[in-house]
C-alpha cells in the first residue's frame, strides 16, 4: 500500500508490480497518477489518524509505503508496534523525515553532522528574534512539514520576514503554526545522494550508493537535475560517510534522498526522505536500475546494482495554467531533441507551477544532456483541452 500516488509513487507501484507485487494506491484525491495504474485505488485524508487506521485493518497490506509528508505518522508507529503491518522503512523513520524538526534534531544533535546554523519557532515574534539574536540575513524561513519547496522563502532582511512567515503558513501540507529558519550557507553547489539500504546474501542490511545528483531549485523546487554531478574526491566520500551513518540510524529497507551542500571539499546536511526523490527522476534515463527500481528491490529483500548507465538531465515541465482536463502540445517537437524521452504524469488538474511532466535526456557529456532536456521541456505545452493551440 503506497501512501501517497503522485508520479514518484505511480514508478513506484509500476516497479513493484514487474516483480509481481499486488498494489493499493492511496492518495487525498481521486485519480492520481500513481491510483491511474495501480491494482486498487482508494481516496482518504491521510493526516486523519482514524481514516488511516481503518483503511489499514481493512485492507491488511503487507507493506506500507509513505510516499508524501501529510499521514499521521504516530498511527503507523501503532500499527507498527501491534504487529499489524510493516512499515517502509519503519515508522520512526517515516516520522522523523517527514517533519523536519525531528530529522534536523536527529542529525545535528545526535549525530553530530554538520548542519547550517538553525532555530524552531512557533510565531512571528519568535522568528523576527531568532534572526536578529541567532541567525542573521540572508536566511531560509520553511515550514517543518512540506515538501517540494511549498512554504519555502530565502529573505534578504527584515522587511521580508513577515511575507516568509505567511508563505511558511501556506505551504505546509498540515496547518502546523511551527517554521525552521536556517542561516544560509554559501554552497557551491547542492547534491542529492541517493543511498540504498538492501539485504546482502547474508540477509543483513548493507548501503549502496548511486552517483551524485546536481540540481537546482527555484524556491526551494526542484526545476532541473543531472547525474553524475561532478565532485571533490573528499567531498564525495563525506557525503557518503553522512548519508551512511543519517540512514543507518534510520534503519529499515529502501531508498533514500539525502539533500547535501557542496562548498569545495566540505559538505553540510540538509534533509533526508525515506523514499524516491524528485531530483532522482534523472535515474530513469542514467542508471540500469532507476531509483524507483531501486526501492521496489531494496524493500523486497532483493539484489540491487547502482551502476551507472549514461550521464544525462532531467528538466520539469509545468503546467503554465490553471485547470483541470488539459492536453500537451509540442510533444513530437520535444522528441525531436537528440536522446531525449518524457514521462507525462497524468495529474488530472494543473497549476501554473505545478510539476505536470519532466524531460529526460542522455548523453555521454552532461552538460549537452541539460541542454536537451531544457530544450525538450521548453517544447511542451500544456493548454486546457478544446482551446485552440497557441
Amino acid at each position: 500500500m503506497l501512501l501517497g500516488s503522485g508520479e514518484l509513487g505511480k514508478e513506484v507501484l509500476i516497479a513493484l508490480q514487474r516483480l509481481g507485487v499486488e498494489t493499493i494506491a492511496v492518495d487525498r484525491y481521486d485519480n492520481a497518477p500513481g491510483q491511474q495504474v495501480a491494482h486498487h485505488a482508494r481516496t482518504i485524508t491521510m493526516s486523519d489518524p482514524a481514516q488511516l487506521k481503518a483503511l489499514i485493518e481493512k485492507e491488511r497490506p503487507h507493506l506500507v509505503v509513505p510516499e508524501i509528508e501529510a499521514i499521521a505518522t504516530g498511527m503507523l508507529e501503532e500499527l507498527e508496534a501491534a504487529g499489524t503491518v510493516r512499515v517502509i522503512p519503519t515508522a520512526r523513520a517515516a516520522r522523523l523525515t517527514m517533519d523536519r524538526e525531528g530529522i534536523r534534531r536527529l542529525a545535528a544533535e545526535t549525530l553530530g553532522l554538520p548542519t547550517s546554523p538553525y532555530v524552531f519557532c512557533d510565531s512571528l515574534e519568535e522568528l523576527r528574534a531568532a534572526i536578529d539574536s541567532k541567525i542573521g540575513y540572508p536566511c531560509i524561513v520553511k515550514p517543518v512539514m512540506s515538501s517540494s519547496g511549498k512554504g519555502q522563502s530565502k529573505i534578504a532582511g527584515p522587511l521580508d520576514v513577515k511575507a516568509a512567515w505567511d508563505c511558511a503558513m501556506a505551504g505546509g501540507r498540515v496547518s502546523h503554526g511551527r517554521v525552521i529558519v536556517e542561516g544560509f550557507i554559501d554552497f557551491d553547489y547542492e547534491i542529492t545522494q541517493l543511498t540504498v539500504r538492501a539485504l546482502g546474501a547474508d540477509g543483513q542490511a548493507e548501503t549502496h550508493f548511486c552517483d551524485p545528483i546536481g540540481h537546482i531549485q527555484v524556491n526551494g523546487d526542484y526545476v532541473e537535475s543531472w547525474q553524475p554531478q561532478p565532485m571533490h574526491p573528499a567531498a564525495l566520500q563525506k557525503s557518503r560517510d553522512i548519508a551512511e551513518a543519517v540512514t543507518n540510524n534510520l534503519g529499515g529497507q529502501g531508498l533514500f534522498g539525502v539533500e547535501l551542500f557542496v562548498k569545495g571539499d566540505e559538505v553540510w546536511f540538509s534533509e533526508v526522505s525515506p523514499r524516491p526523490h524528485d531530483t532522482g527522476l534523472v535515474t530513469l534515463c542514467t542508471q540500469w536500475q532507476n531509483q524507483f527500481e531501486l526501492h521496489a528491490r531494496a524493500i523486497l529483500g532483493l539484489p540491487v546494482s547502482t551502476a551507472l548507465k549514461s550521464p544525462g538531465a532531467s528538466a520539469v515541465i509545468y503546467g503554465g495554467v490553471d485547470a483541470k482536463g488539459i492536453v500537451f502540445d509540442g510533444v513530437a517537437d520535444a522528441l525531436r531533441v537528440p536522446n531525449t524521452d518524457l514521462r507525462l504524469f497524468g495529474k488530472p488538474e494543473s497549476f501554473v507551477k505545478r510539476r505536470m511532466g519532466v524531460a529526460l535526456a542522455f548523453d555521454d557529456d552532461v552538460e549537452v544532456a541539460r541542454v536537451n532536456a531544457k530544450m525538450a521541456a521548453s517544447q511542451v505545452r500544456p493548454r486546457v483541452a478544446g482551446q485552440t493551440p497557441a
